[in-house]
C-alpha cells in the first residue's frame, strides 16, 4: 500500500515539475530574437524571461511587422498608437468590444461591412457630415431599425464572396 502511495507521489511531482519545464519552453530566449527585433523591444530587455510565452510570440511578431515597414508607414502606426492612447480607457474598451464582435461575425457580414466603410470613405466631407448629423439626431430605437434595415438589404444583395462560391 504504502509503495502504490510513494508512486503515486512520484509520479505526480514528476508531472509537475515536467509541466512546468514543458510551460518554460513556450517562451522565446531573448537570444533567439533577431538583431533587429532586439533593437525594437530593447524596452523590454530586462524583464523579457518573466513576459508570458503569448506576450513574448505578439511582441515578437510586432517587431517582425516594425521592422518591415518603411519610414512613412512607421509614422503613421506611431500617429495611429499616439492617437489610441489619448483614448478614454472606456473609449477604448468601447472599440475593443466592437472588433470582437466584427470579429465573430461571418465572412460575408465582414465583407458587407468593410464595403458600407469604404463607400462611405469615399463621400464628399459634407455628405459624410450630413449623414453622421442625421444619425445623431436619431433615437436609440430608429438607429436599431436602420441598422436592420440594411442589414436586411444586404442579405438580399449577393456579395462578390457568395459569387465566388
Amino acid at each position: 500500500m504504502k509503495v502504490k502511495w510513494i508512486v503515486s507521489i512520484s509520479a505526480s511531482l514528476l508531472l509537475i515539475i515536467s509541466g512546468a519545464t514543458l510551460a518554460q519552453d513556450d517562451h522565446l530566449a531573448w537570444e533567439s530574437l533577431s538583431k533587429e527585433q532586439q533593437r525594437v523591444l530593447q524596452p523590454y530587455s530586462r524583464s523579457w524571461a518573466n513576459l508570458e510565452p503569448e506576450r513574448q510570440a505578439r511582441l515578437s511578431a510586432g517587431a517582425n511587422r516594425w521592422t518591415g515597414m518603411s519610414r512613412r508607414e512607421r509614422n503613421a502606426a506611431k500617429d495611429r498608437f499616439q492617437a489610441w492612447r489619448e483614448l478614454s480607457p472606456v473609449r477604448r474598451d468601447a472599440i475593443r468590444s466592437r472588433y470582437l464582435e466584427f470579429q465573430r461575425m461571418s465572412p460575408r457580414e465582414q465583407a458587407r461591412i468593410r464595403k458600407n466603410y469604404e463607400r462611405y470613405r469615399h463621400m464628399p466631407i459634407d455628405r459624410r457630415q450630413e449623414l453622421r448629423e442625421k444619425y445623431r439626431q436619431m433615437t436609440p430605437d430608429q438607429r436599431q431599425r436602420l441598422r436592420e434595415k440594411m442589414r436586411d438589404r444586404a442579405i438580399d444583395r449577393p456579395t462578390s464572396i457568395d459569387r465566388k462560391n
